[in-house]
């Protein structure tokens, strides 16, 4: 639990990171602006045919004689695709964030680790050179939490049992995806790639886990998302010198 809440601290010291340069707390705040929109048209969508996605889920149950039953099945399956949508939408939101503001973010990571005495050995790379990179490591994030979210789904279909251990499984997983997602920029400037990122964090997954639930979780705050974002973009680059035995001070 010490590891764990090392890791939300590291959050909050990227909260104080990105709070000396307000200037760059804006820029890094317009991708997530852009995104909010893009989901946002999303959400209608979701919301205008929310029922029928139900009904289409629940088909084995709309010739049941009892009303009671019927309705607590549409309740409960309701209730587990939103938990899923939310899930990969945070995930999603990140990655689409991320490579909508590269170079915005870039910037915070380096400033973050210029300060912290640098990157020997950096590999500086144009951010027009690896974007190509960035997505499909993207997608491949993405498509990973997909797989995970369809058994969270099948999970939140059992009544009470669903509705307890779901959302607890699925801020775990949602926030060890984030933390892979947001250590992306200081990994590649590492020349590393997402199998790095995965198999160095899995050494030290309290501490991923700790930083990545407390993303998830100010996420899930209205607007958390756009004022977070760059704080949590300063957060992944000290899990990353943290991972990698370097200075945080």
């Amino acid at each position: 639990m010490r590891e764990f809440f090392a890791g939300v601290k590291l959050l909050g010291q990227g909260m104080r990171a990105v709070g000396r340069s307000p200037r760059l707390i804006l820029l890094g705040m317009i991708p997530a602006v852009l995104s909010v929109l893009l989901f946002t048209g999303l959400y209608t969508l979701l919301i205008t045919f929310y029922g029928d996605v139900v009904d289409a889920a629940t088909w084995y149950a709309q010739d049941w004689e009892s009303a009671f039953w019927r309705a607590t099945v549409e309740i409960v399956t309701g209730v587990a695709i939103a938990g899923v949508a939310v899930l990969l939408t945070l995930v999603s939101f990140t990655a689409i964030t991320l490579l909508i503001g590269d170079p915005f973010y870039e910037k915070i990571s380096e400033m973050v680790e210029d300060r912290l005495g640098g990157v020997p050995g950096a590999v500086d790379t144009p951010w027009w050179r690896s974007l190509p990179r960035s997505i499909v490591d993207s997608l491949r994030l993405v498509l990973l939490t997909l797989l995970i979210a369809i058994p969270l789904l099948l999970l939140g279909l059992i009544p009470v049992v669903g509705q307890i251990i779901g959302p607890i499984l699925g801020g775990a997983v949602g926030g060890w995806f984030l933390a892979v997602e947001l250590v992306g920029i200081p990994f590649y400037r590492r020349g590393l790639r997402l199998r790095d990122r995965r198999r160095m964090l899995r050494q030290h997954r309290p501490v991923a886990l700790g930083f990545g639930v407390a993303v998830f979780l100010c996420f899930l705050i209205p607007l958390g998302t756009i004022l977070v974002m760059p704080a949590a973009v300063a957060g992944g680059t000290l899990l990353t010198r943290r991972v990698f035995g370097q200075p945080l001070q």
